[in-house]
């Protein structure tokens, strides 16, 4: 798998249009180009600050959304939102915990040293 994280700061007063940018595009069709999801995380300490970590199957799947025509669209909008240009982290996933990794640690790990 590979991706990016994005941090970026948004403009005073664009919190809801980039909330309402972000839920818009949850509508497009991109599991047929590789990807796999996308999370924002917003501060806890600043509310304008946020993190995007986007995931897609492959390099190859990745670049190919990044040079879709319509691509560049969806980046103007939301960089109308942001005071700058995003710091974008490119990289290959090497791990990934499975969603139920706590539950099972605590089933098996965490049990054996009570009582």
């Amino acid at each position: 798998m590979y991706g990016t994280v994005a941090r970026m700061r948004l403009k005073p007063g664009a919190e809801a249009l980039f909330d309402a940018q972000m839920k818009s595009m949850s509508n497009l069709a991109l599991g047929d180009l590789g990807w796999v999801s996308t999370m924002i995380y917003r501060s806890d300490d600043d509310a304008r600050e946020v993190w995007m970590v986007v995931v897609f199957d492959s390099r190859e799947s990745y670049q190919a959304n990044a040079a879709r025509p319509n691509q560049d669209m969806h980046y103007r909008l939301m960089r109308g939102c942001l005071e700058s240009d995003p710091e974008w982290h490119d990289g290959e996933i090497v791990g990934q915990l499975p969603g139920d990794w706590l539950l099972r640690t605590k089933e098996t790990e965490w049990g054996r040293h009570e009582g």
